[in-house]
């Protein structure tokens, strides 16, 4: 019979609020905000989980030798994965506080409304968004008049197509009884930004209360978004209306294959015309630049979080070579054999398109582009 052994616990207060902090460049930034931090949470039994995407300003070490002289900072460093959605998934996780809340880094959230978030959880509120859009919130100077008609748009389209009730479901700033991003967890995708939005249409209805404030603007470092994060968003909608099954890396995959097929006629069309090649030549011309042409973009965008650089690039790309390669066997052999069964040609090309499509993105998931 092994011995029972008792540990006493600390003497410490359990942490109440976990405040994620996902992060990437934000060395001159994270020393500021956890100041701000203990000046705003006095009184609340707090720690802040920085998630670092393997910062190249190193400030991953810089959260580190905060955390020497401030317990409650701690730091979680991601080598190999990127992508603001699964560092605030992974922080979440790693939290033991009943209630968790998410903010950027660079300073442009307002810490000063954490009290009253929290205020409001404790009032039974399941979830409380930082709002730029009610009544005392603005967009302030963190947004350029660009940046702040995509997110009032993108606000729009998620309000309509996912039934969102809230003003501002693109907001990064929020907190959460843990427990319901514990529920769906697995259904987050790890992609992309709007991690808010991704959590509130993977659950159940859930007492929400939104908190205005406004939006800073950044004092140091650059922003992460640019046009990629737009598609990304596109994608995220497309898949949470489909219920989640389409993946939105799958999402972004078939639209590069679909502006590949442009590239493949533009360009069988010039070889054709303007260099006199021969019909084959010129196919097999327009093939190599096509897959060419989507190497290249889903490296840049669909596979951002594992981009290949180097000898590793070339490798990738000869890789993908042979998967489109076998894909289009694949998609001839079943557009054939469903054209013998219905000798309809639109509904035999879809098909094979659809399984080429399908076999193009496993493959290259593994062999291409493999963690």
């Amino acid at each position: 019979m092994e011995p029972h052994i008792q540990i006493e616990a600390a003497a410490i207060d359990p942490i109440e609020l976990s405040v994620i902090v996902p992060s990437y460049n934000e060395r001159n930034n994270v020393p500021v905000l956890m100041q701000r931090l203990d000046e705003v949470l006095k009184g609340i039994a707090w720690e802040a989980i920085v998630v670092d995407d393997d910062s190249p300003d190193g400030t991953a070490a810089v959260v580190k030798d905060l955390a020497r002289s401030n317990p409650r900072v701690r730091c979680v460093r991601r080598v190999g994965r990127r992508g603001l959605s699964g560092a605030c998934v992974e922080g979440i996780l790693s939290s033991s506080a009943p209630v968790v809340a998410v903010m950027d880094a660079d300073l442009q959230h307002d810490e000063t409304i954490l009290p009253k978030m929290l205020e409001e959880i404790h009032q039974g509120a399941d979830l409380v968004v930082g709002s730029r859009y009610v009544a005392g919130g603005t967009a302030g100077d963190g947004l350029s008049s660009v940046r702040r008609w995509g997110s009032e748009l993108a606000t729009s389209l998620a309000k309509k197509l996912l039934k969102i009730t809230f003003n501002d479901p693109m907001s990064g700033f929020f907190m959460i009884r843990r427990e319901k991003v514990e529920a769906v967890a697995g259904k987050i995708a790890r992609e992309g930004f709007k991690i808010l939005l991704d959590i509130v249409s993977s659950s159940p209805p859930m007492k929400t209360v939104e908190v205005p404030f406004t939006f800073r603007e950044r004092l140091a470092g650059e922003s992460k978004l640019d046009s990629l994060v737009t598609a990304e968003y596109l994608g995220l909608l497309v898949s949470k209306f489909s219920g989640g099954l389409l993946p939105v890396r799958f999402l972004m995959f078939a639209s590069v294959g679909v502006s590949g097929v442009a590239v493949h006629l533009a360009t069988i069309n010039v070889a054709m015309r303007l260099f006199d090649m021969s019909f084959e030549w010129g196919q097999f011309t327009a093939v190599m630049v096509a897959m060419s042409w989507n190497f290249l973009l889903n490296n840049q965008m669909t596979y951002r979080d594992r981009r290949l650089k180097g000898f590793a690039f070339l490798y990738g790309l000869v890789t993908f070579y042979i998967v489109c390669s076998v894909g289009t066997v694949a998609s001839v052999g079943v557009g054939s054999w469903v054209y013998g069964h219905h000798p309809v040609a639109w509904i035999a090309a879809l098909a094979g398109a659809l399984l080429s499509a399908v076999f193009n993105y496993a493959a290259s998931s593994v062999f291409t582009w493999r963690k």
